[in-house]
């Protein structure tokens, strides 16, 4: 396949370093020096400017105010966010907002694509792990009564749902099906719980006591939990690429300006052997996220479904990441912990994107399912 970006994706990476050029990295210390979350908001000032230059409707169709672009061009948006640790809802919203365009009812549509492609509406998801998408694994339950939907249980670590206008939950039913319970906020029967992340950020532990929902906020089809799933897991690889792109070059202006013994340290045979390493780290990631962006896209070619290489990309997103902070907090030496300097929140961001892709086991477990499933040859 050819993966020669389009006028339009690459417009849309242009429109997106006009507006993440300008930001400056994260400076507040991670969590495990600062009691507390980072800030109880998003950035709002950025949020604007992401509305203002058409960022927040690229997947959405001409009809409702957006471009009609791929997954490919929201990664490659995500990607630069993340290279600026920009604190703004942009994956789950726009996975959000594509997952009701293709499945949603008329009347859901209406009452929450215009305001998400202006950004006048915040959306999220809560995604029930980035690690698999069983039914099985959903804490969240959804049965008819009386012609409306009733949901119970608890989802944890849902991002940016204390800000967010309408939350994308999964749920599984007495069936064994899944749906999506588009719920509002603020709704009776719903709660939410303070947590914070790794990164320091606000999440939220969402808790629904027979929360009862009209059937219109209710997307009943398994195929809808998938292509969210499958675009919130591809957008996290693509934010952690940016992450390791961004480290990477923070890494290799720092080794090529520290001297010893008379000579810069990224001259060193063993700073430059590990550099080269995490640079292959982050091909490796390119080319996988580009192969599962494409194929979620499309739906087309490939031995396995598209799930497969979703997996492959996990697998080398969650372990470069981690890969490539490690490689530059030891480069930096003790200079890397220093609170003044943005590193330590590159590494922050860094382990808590691996924690939401999972291990790399599972992943690999979950391609040798699909290969036992669909032989090769």
């Amino acid at each position: 396949m050819d993966f020669t970006f389009t006028e339009e994706q690459q417009a849309a990476v242009e429109a997106a370093k006009a507006v993440f050029g300008p930001v400056a990295p994260d400076s507040v210390p991670s969590p495990a020096l600062t009691p507390g979350a980072v800030a109880d908001d998003f950035d709002r000032a950025l949020w604007s400017k992401l509305a203002d230059a058409d960022l927040l409707s690229l997947l959405l169709d001409p009809e409702h105010g957006g471009a009609g672009l791929d997954a490919i061009a929201l990664c490659l948006v995500l990607r630069e966010s993340a290279k600026v640790l920009a604190r703004v809802p942009l994956l789950e919203h726009t996975a959000t907002a594509v997952a009701v365009q293709a499945y949603g009812s008329d009347e859901l549509k209406k009452r929450i694509l215009p305001g998400a492609a202006n950004g006048e509406l915040i959306l999220t998801a809560a995604s029930a792990g980035r690690t698999g998408h069983d039914p099985a694994e959903l804490a969240v339950s959804a049965h008819h009564d009386a012609g409306t939907w009733i949901l119970d249980g608890t989802q944890t670590a849902v991002p940016w749902a204390h800000n967010a206008d309408h939350i994308a939950v999964p749920a599984h039913t007495p069936q064994g099906s899944t749906v999506i319970a588009v719920v509002p906020r603020p709704h009776q029967g719903l709660t939410l719980a303070e947590q914070i992340s790794t990164s320091g950020e606000r999440l939220a532990e969402l808790h629904l006591d027979a929360v009862r929902l009209d059937a219109h906020h209710i997307i009943e089809t398994d195929e809808a939990w998938d292509r969210l799933h499958q675009l919130l897991t591809t957008g996290t690889c693509a934010l952690a690429l940016g992450l390791g792109e961004s480290v990477l070059r923070m890494t290799g202006d720092y080794t090529g300006k520290r001297e010893q013994f008379g000579h810069p340290v990224a001259t060193f045979q063993a700073v430059a052997v590990q550099a080269a390493d995490r640079y292959i780290d982050l091909r490796a990631m390119e080319a996988t996220l580009w192969q599962a962006a494409w194929r979620i896209g499309t739906r087309e070619g490939g031995p396995l479904p598209a799930s497969g290489d979703i997996a492959v990309a996990k697998i080398w997103a969650s372990d470069g990441v981690r890969r490539v902070v490690q490689t530059a907090q030891h480069l930096h030496g003790g200079f890397g912990a220093d609170t003044d300097y943005p590193l330590h929140r590159y590494h922050a961001w860094a382990k808590q994107l691996e924690l939401s892709l999972g291990p790399a086991a599972a992943h690999e477990e979950t391609l040798g399912d699909l290969l036992a499933a669909h032989p090769l040859g």
